[in-house]
């Protein structure tokens, strides 16, 4: 039988590959997990921060647009002439 001991390093080649694909596939898995909720954190981070600089454009956009109080000279504030 000189099979046999082709046979049986196959075996335990097959065996060692299964684990070495199990332990690879279950840091993929941990991989995948730290990356989406780093991508989740990540998409509430830059979310607020496009938020603010709505708010900022909107805030400058309404500053622009209101009419300025004209510049009043002293006779006209009811105070000392």
């Amino acid at each position: 039988m000189p099979y046999l001991p082709s046979a049986a390093l196959l075996l335990i080649g097959l065996a060692l590959l299964g684990l070495l694909v199990l332990r690879v596939n279950r840091g993929v898995g941990r991989t995948r997990t730290v990356l989406a909720a780093a991508k989740a954190t990540f998409g509430d981070e830059t979310g607020l921060l496009r938020a603010r600089v709505a708010g900022l454009r909107v805030a400058v956009a309404e500053r622009k647009r209101s009419p300025r109080v004209a510049w009043a000279g002293r006779g006209e504030t009811g105070g000392r002439s």
